[in-house]
């Protein structure tokens, strides 16, 4: 755009990835670390390990009954899977009765939210309303949040998220009441996401256009290490209370970024204060060796003028996506990836309970079996193309779903089939955060994108009351999760291809932008006619355009 030739002009001068960048990356990413901990910590805080009915005048506080006795197996039931029935027990006129109290198997958990408030039985929706409320707290955080990195800047966002994440990360270890345990649940989940997306928007507007890809890919690395950490730290922690208060320590990291993360010159010179934008450049061009000169006066003044230029433009808004036909059909699609993507992920992730095994090490690999997915995308993502990518792995990811359900409950060639699930819908999930920003116009792509990541959350917050479904049947949540994938997978086949493409500016180029191109037509992902150009990838300040709703 010609308002933002001078901008575009200045942050060339830095070249795509040196010195300045690297060191402001390597604060980012600790965020995403952060995030991944918050996000799935009710793994092990609010574990339920294998339980049984107690059995009355038998088990009490100092003496359990071994699960191998013959005085259990005469007082529960065995379930389908022929194990002992977790919430049923025979009255003394041997008819099948709900269980009142129970007894845990502690070999792995001796301490957790869902053994003090007995998340079992008829009383599992507590444990699933748990990480809702959380996941509801990140859907509101990305209204709130949205508004206050455009407002006020990312770096300030990025650091009151870190301090918060800690306060209410500490306030729910120490709550004693259900309910109030759940409220704070949800606060904390405002904040939780809060510096990491400010980071992942503060990187992608620092670095250059060939290092975006494998910065952005990173991100999901350190999310996985986040996974990683928590389940290392469960093992080691067998105490709920102070496992929730490593967790929220971890913030502590982010708070020295105040004094060491400089703000987005992007957003500064947005925000018309040109003068803080070129000194951060000039900082950074000193930090990279950089011998380029820059002529502050007149940068100013052309700030001034693109300003003026900037407050100008038509407003457009999130409405502006449904408007017209093919920009409709890219919203509903893309919106559906988001959608499926979180519910698969998040699906698996929560459920690593229910797999046979070491349940910290079964986490562990959840984490660690992300990590050659990333290492695909970052190889094969600019040479394959988007839309070949995700779809491929969107449909992997769904039909390891369905294998699930054919094997042995809890089998190994279950839980190594879910590792593989869980691989490829890990690989899809990181290429649509950036496939979505260029497939929707200049003037609404914060709008798509944030539409895309408001579907990503409300689904993550249906996924625990989705996994319910299993006391109907337990193969019930896999296969809504395996089918899901497969719908949206198969439906990306209709989305264009992005990779070498001029990326649309405006509303009329995002109606015309992909037309005639699918899998059916152009499955390749090469340009369809010469009008179709290959050309280095431009970035405008990635901003919530909301001027008039």
């Amino acid at each position: 755009m010609e308002k933002e030739h001078a901008l575009e002009e200045m942050m060339g001068k830095l070249g795509d990835f040196g010195r300045y960048q690297a060191f402001q990356f390597c604060l980012h990413i600790l965020a995403a670390m952060t995030a991944g901990l918050h996000m799935l910590s009710l793994v092990t805080v609010a574990a339920v390990p294998e339980h049984r009915c107690a059995i009355k005048g038998v088990d009490n506080m100092t003496f359990t009954e071994p699960w191998n006795s013959s005085l259990v197996a005469e007082a529960i039931p065995l379930n389908v899977h022929g194990k002992l029935d977790s919430c049923k027990i025979y009255s003394l006129n041997k008819t099948l009765e709900d269980c009142q109290s129970w007894v845990y198997n502690t070999q792995y958990y001796t301490s957790s939210r869902g053994i003090e408030w007995n998340f079992v039985c008829n009383q599992r929706w507590m444990g699933a309303i748990a990480q809702t409320a959380y996941m509801f707290g990140v859907v509101l955080g990305s209204f709130v949040l949205g508004r206050l990195w455009d407002s006020f800047g990312r770096k300030t966002v990025f650091v009151w998220a870190g301090v918060l994440q800690l306060l209410f990360g500490m306030s729910v270890a120490f709550s004693t009441d259900y309910y109030t345990f759940i409220a704070i649940r949800f606060i904390y989940g405002i904040f939780g996401s809060g510096s990491y997306i400010a980071g992942f928007v503060l990187t992608m507007e620092l670095v250059g256009p060939s290092r975006r890809t494998i910065c952005g890919v990173t991100f999901q690395i350190m999310f996985a290490l986040g996974i990683m950490l928590l389940a290392a730290y469960g093992y080691l922690i067998d105490n709920r209370f102070y496992l929730q208060i490593v967790y929220a320590l971890h913030a502590v990291v982010l708070l020295p970024h105040w004094f060491l993360m400089d703000e987005s010159p992007r957003w500064l010179w947005a925000q018309n204060r040109a003068r803080e934008s070129v000194a951060i450049i000039e900082k950074a061009l000193k930090m990279n060796g950089s011998t380029e000169n820059i002529d502050t006066p007149v940068l100013i003044s052309q700030c001034k003028v693109a300003r003026a230029k900037y407050s100008d433009d038509s407003s457009s808004g999130t409405s502006n996506l449904f408007k017209t036909p093919n920009m409709l059909k890219k919203t509903l699609i893309i919106s559906g990836c988001w959608f499926a993507n979180s519910v698969v992920y998040y699906g698996l992730s929560l459920n690593t309970g229910k797999l046979n095994g070491n349940p910290y090490f079964i986490t562990f690999l959840m984490g660690v079996v992300e990590l050659p997915s990333y290492i695909i995308i970052m190889y094969c993502l600019d040479r394959i193309g988007h839309r070949a990518l995700i779809s491929t792995m969107m449909l992997l990811g769904g039909i390891s779903c369905l294998v699930v359900v054919t094997l042995p409950h809890g089998s190994t060639s279950a839980t190594g089939v879910v590792m593989v699930g869980k691989l490829f819908i890990s690989g899809s999930y990181s290429i649509i955060y950036k496939y979505s920003a260029e497939l929707f116009p200049t003037v609404v792509r914060s709008s798509g994108v944030g539409l895309g990541s408001m579907c990503a959350s409300v689904s993550g917050a249906l996924t625990p009351l989705i996994s319910l479904l299993d006391t109907l049947n337990p193969k019930i949540p896999t296969l809504i999760f395996g089918f899901l994938a497969l719908l949206s997978g198969f439906s990306t086949f209709f989305l264009p291809e992005t990779i070498g493409r001029i990326l649309p500016q405006s509303l009329e180029d995002g109606e015309k932008f992909g037309v005639g191109d699918t899998c059916f037509t152009n499955c390749s992902g090469r340009r369809i006619s010469d009008v179709m150009e290959d050309i280095p990838e431009t970035m405008v300040p990635l901003e919530r355009i909301v001027k008039k709703s």
